[in-house]
């Protein structure tokens, strides 16, 4: 009876299992996926699935690890800068708390993200440490791997000089105002209206543009016609100087017909003295 109690509380004082995914040093790749919208640069983790970090044109870096289905994680995790094989005596410093998403993924913060890439740099050891891994009260450790890091991220670095200034999202829908009465373009309209050119003279797969003019409601409605319209031709003339193709631009003018709200105020009347541009893309 004795041996049996003792045998029990042997085995209720064992450390909780840890299960561990990492590449090591031998199966460490990294590949980088360059264009000028975006720079992927990226790990798989053998048994477990990817890490990203993703550089978007107009962004700044995240990093996402990406799990194979099954692996049942959830709730939050430590983010953890460890040794590397080669670093013994190299203490462990934590980053800070993240959160898995139902599907198991983590979209780790940007300040988070370059601390990640930091570490790599040092050859340091970026790691996930999830308690209570599918409710089974083990805990999980995924690990990126600093070896063959160095060549990578100069390529990375490279890639992320070449980047666009924007990405489609971030001009696919703008709109540019204009004081009351007058279609001059303002110095601020124009470094917009830049960078959609940027964008659209780099991007292939854009093939409509749209502009479109309005003015708020007040006076004559046939001279806020022509004002919207004014607006519209300037903007589209300042596009097709940058190098649009004037083929890709259809241009319109609607008056006080589209207000950008119901209520009339200040506020709507110049928010409605606009132009919007509008890209469509294959």
């Amino acid at each position: 009876m004795r041996v049996a109690i003792l045998l029990l509380l042997s085995v209720i004082s064992l450390p909780v299992f840890a299960v561990g995914y990492a590449a090591s040093i031998e199966q460490s790749k990294w590949e980088l996926e360059a264009s000028k919208f975006s720079c992927r640069l990226s790990q798989r983790i053998p048994l477990f699935g990817e890490g990203e970090f993703n550089h978007e044109a107009g962004e700044t870096v995240r990093f996402i690890l990406k799990p194979k289905q099954g692996h049942g994680l959830k709730g939050s995790a430590q983010l953890l800068e460890e040794a590397s094989p080669w670093q013994p005596g190299t203490p462990t410093r934590q980053i800070g708390k993240v959160t898995f998403a139902s599907n198991g993924t983590i979209a780790v913060p940007t300040g988070y993200s370059q601390q990640m890439l930091a570490s790599l740099f040092r050859g340091r050891k970026p790691t996930f440490l999830a308690q209570n891994w599918a409710d089974t009260g083990e805990s999980v450790r995924i690990g990126l791997s600093a070896a063959n890091f160095s060549p990578a991220y100069a390529a990375y670095s490279d890639c992320i000089t070449e980047l666009l200034p924007v990405n489609y999202r971030q001009i696919a829908r703008t709109a540019v105002l204009f004081p009351s009465a007058q279609w001059k373009l303002s110095d601020s309209t124009k470094a917009r209206l830049d960078l959609i050119a940027i964008y659209v003279n780099n991007d292939d797969s854009v093939n409509s543009v749209y502009v479109d003019g309005h003015s708020d409601a007040q006076g004559r409605r046939l001279a806020n016609r022509d004002l919207s319209k004014k607006r519209a031709e300037v903007v589209t003339a300042y596009l097709e100087k940058k190098g649009i193709n004037p083929d890709l631009i259809t241009t319109r003018y609607h008056g006080e017909r589209y207000p950008v709200a119901q209520k009339s105020n200040r506020a709507t009347q110049v928010r409605s003295r606009r132009v919007t541009i509008r890209l469509d893309r294959d």
